[in-house]
């Protein structure tokens, strides 16, 4: 590679990075909003403090988080030219995206509404239309972030890789780590505040 090329590739990468910045920084801007909208109006009167929290948002919480551990290996064993348990790690990490999606939609869609409590309607009320919101946006940042992953697997088993290159690779974990850090945010919020 000549230096023009160098000069290129160092360009490019650094454009990449500065895009994932630029989402993750707009994304905490909306998060920013979202939660002080909850904190100003857990003043009102008719805010809950009586409803018992999802015990699957528990759950999903504790995945995300063996989900971030699993990434970080697979980040690991992948620069460390260890395809095989790279792959491991990396699937794992998508299932366990799977099962934390699973489990959100579970602590609203069966154990709130089991409660009685929906988004909107005459059964809604300010507290659980925040949780659903609150919730339902974080998933669909999931998603994203499961389709960026399901793109790092398909480039891993690519070999496009290597100690040397693995920009992509290292823009998937970070951001899965911050969809990670932004859900245990939200947790402690809503679940010391209910």
């Amino acid at each position: 590679m000549d230096y023009t090329e160098g000069a290129e590739k160092y360009k490019q990468d650094r454009a990449k990075k500065q895009m994932l910045w630029f989402g993750i920084i707009s994304l905490c801007m909306t998060f920013a909003g979202l939660t002080s909208a909850y904190i100003v109006s857990m003043e009102r009167k008719d805010w809950l403090d009586n409803y018992e929290f999802p015990q699957s948002l528990i759950i999903s919480t504790v995945i995300i988080l063996i989900s971030s551990i699993t990434i970080q290996i697979a980040k690991r064993t992948i620069v460390n030219n260890n395809r095989q348990f790279g792959t491991l790690f990396l699937v794992t990490t998508l299932v366990l995206g799977f099962a934390f999606v699973g489990y959100q939609y579970h602590g609203l869609f069966t154990e709130l509404t089991g409660q009685g409590y929906f988004m909107t309607g005459e059964s809604s009320n300010i507290t659980t239309t925040f949780l659903f919101l609150i919730v339902a946006v974080h998933i669909a940042h999931v998603i994203a972030g499961m389709v960026a992953l399901s793109t790092v697997v398909i480039n891993h088993i690519r070999g496009k890789y290597s100690k040397e290159d693995h920009l992509g690779l290292t823009l998937g974990v970070t951001f899965w780590h911050f969809l990670g850090v932004l859900w245990i945010f939200l947790f402690i919020l809503m679940y010391t505040t209910k």
